[in-house]
């Protein structure tokens, strides 16, 4: 395992310790990913850089990262089936959209106290 996948192993355990409810709307303690996609793309995106990609699942955006030539997910799991992904370019402007502020402030004061 490289050095790369190790810091992301390590900030994916992270998320599931700190997502909650004030991070994402629809998070569930059972589900914690639920809700979580656009807040998690923004902050890996400040963390790791990389672009913010999109894919329509069941009529609605999902957000997610590519880093350094690979798809990184880190929400993946709220789906119950695997994901078509499109690929398409987004935006922090786009994934802002589909959070608060708020929720977006939470969750990366979180992962930058937690490292």
């Amino acid at each position: 395992m490289t050095a790369g996948e190790l810091h992301l192993r390590a900030l994916y355990q992270r998320l599931k310790q700190i997502w909650s409810g004030e991070t994402g709307r629809h998070w569930r303690p059972d589900r914690p990913a639920d809700g979580q996609c656009s807040v998690t793309a923004l902050v890996a995106h400040d963390l790791l850089g990389g672009e913010i990609l999109k894919t329509d699942v069941n009529g609605a955006w999902h957000f997610y990262n590519h880093i350094a030539g690979r798809r990184i997910d880190f929400t993946a799991e709220q789906f119950e089936s695997p994901i078509g992904y499109d690929d398409l370019p987004s935006s922090r402007k786009e994934a802002l959209e589909d959070c608060t502020a708020e929720q977006y402030r939470q969750l990366r004061a979180r992962v930058v106290a937690g490292t």
